[in-house]
């Protein structure tokens, strides 16, 4: 049962520069051969493909970005509530790929969380919850500092969460807190527990590509999300979508499975494979 803020799961998930308003008109960097540079590749939602770690270690040892933030929903996809090795597999490239790259942000999704508060939902297995709350304990002492791992992480401008943001959600949950103090909201967010978290409003749950709400600060921030199936990258407003490692019932690709690249002071973006 949801207990409220007892089962807090991290503090403040900032990392950032002090604020400042971003210029558009800001200058990407590029190698000799004209190819943008871009500060962060986005892991988006897992959903037990082990190799995708495989393949974002490559790219950041091939100096494609200088860090990694990862959406998370590590466990769970279509039919494969039984297959606890693939569970197990999975959770381990996490924790080697968090050792290796220790500057990696990770951001919990409501799969990741339904173990944690043991709340079943699509794709839920009963039988692997040991390995994953395992799993997830060995991911939080892969990390230098525990609050690597949040609800919610920021750099620069850009917010990092695995589903969105919404500004309703800051009015109801946060009356007492400046809604234009961000490291604020972003801590006293990422103190939440069950209670506040396991609703559709909340930034684990949230779809903004399906909602038409007004998301936090609008104007001020950009907001990476995973979460909801999308064909290809895109940003619509000040929301990038980027889970397009997802597969359908078939379990075939439903998107492009490829990462976003972003450079969080310019908000330059592409994919990579």
């Amino acid at each position: 049962m949801c207990s409220g803020r007892r089962n807090c799961v991290s503090g403040c998930g900032h990392v950032h520069a002090p604020d400042q308003g971003r210029s558009d008109c800001v200058a990407g960097k590029y190698t000799e051969d004209g190819v943008l540079l871009l500060k962060v590749l986005v892991i988006p939602d897992v959903h037990l493909k082990d190799w995708m770690f495989d393949r974002a270690a490559y790219l950041l040892a091939a100096g494609k970005a200088e860090r990694a933030v990862c959406l998370m929903d590590i466990p769970d996809d279509w039919g494969q509530e039984f297959d606890l090795e693939l569970y197990k597999e999975t959770f381990e490239r996490a924790v080697a790929f968090a050792r290796k790259f220790p500057e990696t942000l990770w951001c919990y999704g409501n799969h990741d969380l339904s173990y944690v508060w043991n709340q079943p939902e699509s794709g839920y297995s009963h039988m692997a919850g040991q390995i994953v709350n395992e799993g997830l304990r060995h991911l939080r002492e892969a990390l230098a500092d525990e609050s690597r791992l949040a609800y919610i992480h920021r750099i620069d401008d850009v917010l990092f969460l695995h589903g969105g943001l919404c500004e309703d959600y800051v009015k109801v949950y946060l009356p007492d807190v400046d809604p234009d103090a961000t490291d604020e909201v972003i801590a006293a967010i990422n103190g939440f527990g069950c209670l506040e978290m396991w609703r559709e409003e909340s930034p684990v749950w949230f779809r903004p590509q399906l909602y038409a709400n007004a998301m936090y600060r609008e104007n001020e921030l950009l907001q990476v999300v995973g979460h909801t199936p999308v064909q290809s990258l895109r940003r619509d407003g000040n929301v990038i979508s980027c889970d397009v490692f997802s597969t359908d019932r078939s379990r075939q690709p439903y998107g492009t499975q490829e990462f976003l690249l972003i450079d969080t002071e310019t908000w330059e973006f592409r994919g990579i494979k």
